[in-house]
């Protein structure tokens, strides 16, 4: 896993737009402007840049549905060859490393070659798939798997039966296009239900390649409900990942929100039994799970998951603070489901179902 290097002048209007957007997403800024760069982005390629290039020269940008005033800049600078100012801006203030990694920090966030909980525009996510592939391409990773949500998450457009079918065969699609270069992973992020069952059905669930399980509702449940709610996800064989175990919130415009009551040791020895891995979630707003059980679940033996847990492509650099973490409490890189190769990954997953 790699951090972009910043554009330089000679970059066209398209690809300008696009690494505004991805730097305002790494920095967690309003989603509006983020949308208005990645709509900029589109309008540009729906139009043609030698159309584009014209009106620039005309100063007739702002004519397009699309196009605003700080857009036009962007794309009449990049048309002159110019590094927008716009962008160099961002980029100085916003583009160097989310956070500072000691040696053994860095050298565990070159090793985390995938990601197992990913999100697009098809649920809850602001990008398309390909864009988030481009993104996870050009930062240097492997494979990553789409984790959209279940359907009863309707807050977060989950996905029914029939559109996870459909959004199956785009993923073959753009595996088939991408080739050896990196690999796209079918999955899901199902919610766990209150009585512990999956929010999809088995018959898609066994069409995925890794299927991360969390807790989305009803989070101040009592202890022992909660522990038997996640105890009946966790022994399911569909399931591979245990994603952000404690649904907290730690800072973030959603506000915070206490860490859900349940019986961890009785969890990570399950997670243990069934080789189910732990997510070490990476959002700033969740870091999840604390450090106390965290610590826990590696003494305890645990295997681990770093994860994104991106819902844009600017946000799949966010794998650095996990990794800061895990190297922190000395998780070992072997230990890390998202250092290994892809085959091995899948080689896990597929002996896991049986």
């Amino acid at each position: 896993m790699h951090s972009l290097s910043p554009l330089e002048a000679g970059v066209g209007p398209h690809e300008a737009l696009r690494r505004t957007a991805f730097v305002l997403e790494r920095s967690r800024q309003h989603s509006r402007r983020v949308e208005a760069f990645r709509g900029a982005a589109k309008v540009v390629t729906e139009v043609g840049e030698d159309e584009i290039a014209e009106r620039a020269r005309q100063g007739t940008l702002t004519d397009l549905p699309g196009i605003g005033s700080s857009t036009a800049g962007v794309i009449e600078q990049a048309v002159a060859g110019e590094l927008p100012a716009y962008l160099e801006r961002q980029q100085d203030e916003h583009g160097g490393p989310l956070v500072e990694l000691d040696d053994d920090a860095a050298a565990l966030f070159e090793a985390v070659v995938g990601d197992c909980h990913t999100h697009s525009d098809w649920s809850d996510g602001g990008s398309p798939i390909q864009e988030m592939v481009l993104a996870a391409v050009e930062l240097g990773q492997e494979w990553q798997v789409l984790t959209d949500h279940s359907p009863r998450l309707r807050i977060a457009n989950g996905l029914s039966a029939e559109r996870l079918a459909k959004q199956l065969t785009l993923v073959d699609g753009i595996n088939d296009a991408l080739g050896d270069r990196f690999r796209l992973l079918k999955g899901i992020e199902v919610d766990i239900l209150d009585d512990g069952a999956l929010d999809q059905s088995e018959e898609m669930l066994g069409r995925l390649d890794v299927v991360t399980a969390s807790v989305h509702s009803k989070l101040r449940m009592p202890g022992g409900a909660m522990t038997k709610r996640m105890l009946g996800a966790i022994t399911n064989p569909r399931v591979d990942v245990l994603g952000h175990c404690t649904g907290r919130l730690v800072t973030g415009g959603r506000g915070t929100r206490p860490q859900s009551d349940f019986d961890a040791e009785a969890v990570f020895r399950a997670c243990l039994e069934h080789d189910v891995a732990v997510e070490i979630n990476s959002r700033p707003e969740r870091c999840d799970p604390p450090d106390d059980l965290l610590i826990l679940a590696s003494e305890m033996g645990c295997t681990f998951a770093i994860d994104s847990d991106a819902h844009a492509p600017g946000q799949l650099e966010m794998k650095a603070y996990g990794c800061a973490r895990a190297a922190a409490l000395g998780i070992e890189a072997d230990r890390i489901i998202t250092t290994w190769e892809v085959e091995r990954l899948l080689d896990w997953s597929a002996r896991r179902r049986g």
